[in-house]
């Protein structure tokens, strides 16, 4: 309950405003054709360390089908394949395993296929907050975001403790004493992985306190998702998955986090709202006659479109939207190398992604991560977008099928 630090608004606002006018459009928006299939590359190779295995589970990978068989600039299965690990029945078992908890579903209809490769010619890229995957590469492969859930694969330990200590300790703006705790696999430390914090905003700026909140934000809610979708049993071979409470109460209750749960809940709000500004300052570059959520089915893609600027209208009626005017409003210069220290640092951030051992936690992490990034590109283009040609093609701002996608699919979470 109560007010957003940084911001004039409150939960319950949010709360009211969510429920009732924004999620029920969201989710019908992300179970739209254009909107369900994102473009990944899952195997590209950890810039930062060593690859230190794939999950805690063994084998969370997928290999996907020849591409023989699919057609060109396309990678999807057509059938889930286990890897050249699996030689003999007990390995065939734990991968069997693996592959219903943190493996990618890849399958995919001919017909989709043959869409993504008129949807190619749509794509266009320019200065970007992430670090994009290369969608022409032979490793990229289409993925069917609603059958590849987000939820709780089994993925622990040091391999994803080491992906966010790395993402806070080397790539946020901290407060000056953030307490976070050693490796949680060590002996000392005993087997939490939770981060405790002790904060001091002293000396730190609004752009660098809104970095940190956003970083923490997507911290809270990939952590959220994990608690709301937790494999709670497994009876005869069927999974039954479900809220834990237990997992919610470790990661966010007051006395189990030393008081730190609720403001990691609190900057969930805000990334909540910093998205949701995005969202209303890109409406001109979605209105535009010229802009079209081209699937090759004219009928559910003026349908689509009609629901995303329905949503647009939603997000410009809320009145308590963060104001980013306020941010890199200093004098010219400082304001610039702070705003592109800011895009370096996001930017480190998404290639870190690349260092998620399991699959499906890094489909996601990579999606909600170029989602948060597409929205900081849009806050900080806003005279690029207010000047947007009306019936021709822009040079000035652009954003790819990808970006859409991972905007709207990150919002949605």
């Amino acid at each position: 309950t109560g007010v957003l630090d940084d911001c004039l608004c409150d939960i319950e606002s949010i709360d009211d405003f969510n429920t009732f006018k924004i999620f029920p459009k969201i989710q019908k928006l992300q179970e739209r054709d254009y909107f369900r299939y994102y473009k990944v590359n899952l195997k590209r190779p950890c810039p930062f360390w060593a690859d230190d295995g794939h999950c805690s589970i063994k084998d969370c990978h997928v290999e996907p089908c020849p591409e023989s068989k699919i057609p060109v600039g396309i990678k999807a299965g057509s059938s889930n394949k286990y890897s050249k690990a699996a030689n003999n029945s007990k390995e065939l078992e734990d991968c069997e395993q693996a592959n219903k908890l943190g493996a990618v579903n890849s399958t995919l209809s001919n017909q989709s296929k043959e869409a993504f490769i008129d949807w190619a010619r749509y794509d266009d890229s320019q200065d970007h907050f992430c670090e994009l995957d290369d969608e022409r590469s032979p490793d990229a492969q289409y993925v069917d975001l609603l059958l590849n859930p987000e939820r709780y694969t089994g993925y622990k330990g040091p391999s994803a403790w080491r992906v966010w200590n790395s993402i806070y300790e080397e790539n946020c703006f901290k407060p000056r004493s953030v307490y976070r705790p050693l490796n949680p696999l060590a002996p000392s430390r005993g087997g939490s992985c939770l981060s405790v914090y002790l904060f001091s905003w002293t000396g730190l700026c609004l752009e660098k306190r809104v970095f940190y909140k956003l970083i923490s934000g997507l911290h809270a809610s990939i952590n959220l998702h994990l608690c709301a979708n937790y494999l709670l049993e497994e009876t005869w071979g069927k999974p039954r998955w479900g809220p834990n409470v237990k997992e919610f109460t470790r990661r966010f209750d007051p006395a189990e986090t030393k008081g730190e749960g609720p403001r990691r809940l609190k900057n969930l709000y805000f990334l909540y709202l910093i998205e949701l500004r995005a969202l209303s300052k890109v409406a001109p570059y979605f209105e535009r006659a010229v802009v079209d959520l081209y699937t090759g089915n004219g009928h559910e893609d003026a349908e689509s479109k009609a629901l995303l600027l329905d949503i647009f209208r939603d997000t410009k009626s809320f009145h308590m939207h963060f104001d980013e005017k306020s941010m890199f409003a200093g004098d010219k210069k400082g304001a610039k190398s702070l705003k592109e220290e800011f895009r370096l640092h996001f930017k480190n951030i998404s290639r870190i992604m690349d260092c998620v051992g399991c699959d499906k936690c890094r489909l996601w992490g990579k999606l909600q991560t170029q989602g948060l990034g597409t929205a900081l590109k849009i806050l900080f283009s806003e005279k690029e977008i207010q000047s947007l040609p009306e019936n021709s093609p822009s040079k000035g701002f652009q954003l790819t099928r990808q970006e859409i996608v991972a905007l709207v699919n990150a919002f949605g979470r």
